[in-house]
């Protein structure tokens, strides 16, 4: 299930995110997709923590 959450909400973050494009310009659109683009980071870092530390790995920093 979380294999399939991360493409999902990436792809729909990048569509609000277009959509947003005619009220704030495209410096808007570019920090939106940076934000978009930081969550997605996070969220890969988390779940390599989680996955870590269910396997009882010694280091838990991905």
């Amino acid at each position: 299930m979380k294999n399939l959450l991360f493409p999902a909400l990436l792809v729909s973050s990048l569509f609000l995110a277009a959509c947003d494009v005619d009220e704030g310009g495209p410096e808007e659109l570019g920090e939106n997709i940076e934000e978009t683009t930081q969550d997605a980071g996070n969220q890969i870092e988390d779940l390599c923590e989680d996955a870590k530390d269910g396997m009882d790995a010694k280091d838990t920093d991905c």
